[in-house]
């Protein structure tokens, strides 16, 4: 599997690191994934935050056609993304699912960096389309989804029970 080491010549950052998630992971991303929702007003019920495989990311994308990478910098796990099936969705539909950051890793373009690796696996796998849910207030979010040609949708498609989401997106792979 991929690991990606990404420099940040000049600035004294520390260098990233993006990889595929380990068991001694998954207390690090849940808590990643309850803070940075959390700050969003995104809690309780209809958020991914209370999906039961938070608390075992690495069991649940070791399940066929899912993926799921966490970021390090300076050797502690800041962020994470992942795609899987599309629950409810047709075959060759994935879904972008749990992509959080903490502050530490905005605005240094490595969700840009984590969206295509995501995007690429997801290709390998043979997914065809993209599906994503977020919610008002992540701008930063939607403008790097957009970026990358989502396109909104007027609702949601599956049936994640994310129903607290209020934005839906779907992306054609090529």
């Amino acid at each position: 599997m991929v690991t990606m080491t990404i420099p940040d010549p000049g600035s004294g950052a520390p260098e990233a690191v993006i990889r595929p998630i380990r068991p001694d992971d998954d207390a690090a991303i849940a808590s990643i994934i309850r803070e940075v929702m959390g700050s969003f007003g995104a809690c309780g019920p209809g958020f991914a935050s209370n999906d039961p495989e938070v608390d075992h990311m690495s069991r649940a994308y070791a399940a066929p056609r899912a993926a799921y990478f966490v970021l390090e910098l300076a050797d502690r796990v800041v962020g994470g993304a992942g795609i899987a099936p599309l629950e409810g969705g047709e075959p060759d539909t994935c879904e972008l699912r749990k992509m959080y950051f903490l502050p530490p890793a905005r605005g240094r373009g490595l969700g840009e960096r984590m969206l295509a690796l995501c995007l690429d696996r997801a290709r390998e796998l043979g997914f065809r389309r993209c599906y994503l849910e977020t919610l008002t207030g992540m701008e930063a979010a939607k403008r790097l989804y957009e970026k990358a040609g989502f396109r909104r949708q007027r609702g949601p498609v599956g049936s994640t029970g994310h129903f607290g989401c209020d934005t839906h997106y779907l992306l054609e792979l090529r």
